[in-house]
């Protein structure tokens, strides 16, 4: 069986305002599946028919993964262990649940998880292991 893709925020917005990542999404080895995390942070920044009728596509064409109540749990642990070793504060540790949450769904699944944030998702994954590729 061919693994699991699902691509963060970062690569989809920069594909919809750049372009810059066609070939590579489009050559990508693996079933892609959609995070409904990854999915709510986009439709919050929708600007224009295009782009609803991307995030619709994506939707209906890409089975939706969601985060699980034990992911959900799990991200508050992963966060105050985050805050207790980097003194990151209440605003940045709001800014990364979003992302916790996509690579705990990711990890769920055995997902290879997509993205250009480098830091953000270097850093989660130094508290728990994901299968992680950045652009």
């Amino acid at each position: 069986m061919s693994d699991f893709i699902i691509f963060d925020t970062s690569v989809l917005v920069d594909e919809l305002r750049t372009g810059r990542h066609r070939q590579s999404i489009e050559g990508v080895e693996g079933l892609v599946r959609s995070s409904s995390v990854v999915l709510a942070e986009l439709w919050r920044g929708v600007t224009g028919p295009a782009e609803r009728a991307f995030l619709r596509s994506l939707a209906r064409n890409h089975p939706i993964l969601t985060p699980t109540e034990k992911n959900w749990l799990e991200s508050g642990e992963i966060l105050a262990r985050i805050r207790r070793d980097r003194g990151f504060s209440p605003s940045k540790l709001r800014d990364l649940h979003f992302d916790v949450l996509i690579a705990l769904t990711a990890r769920s699944h055995g997902a290879r998880l997509i993205t250009t944030n480098r830091a953000d998702f270097e850093l989660i994954n130094d508290y728990r292991e994901i299968k992680l590729e950045v652009w």
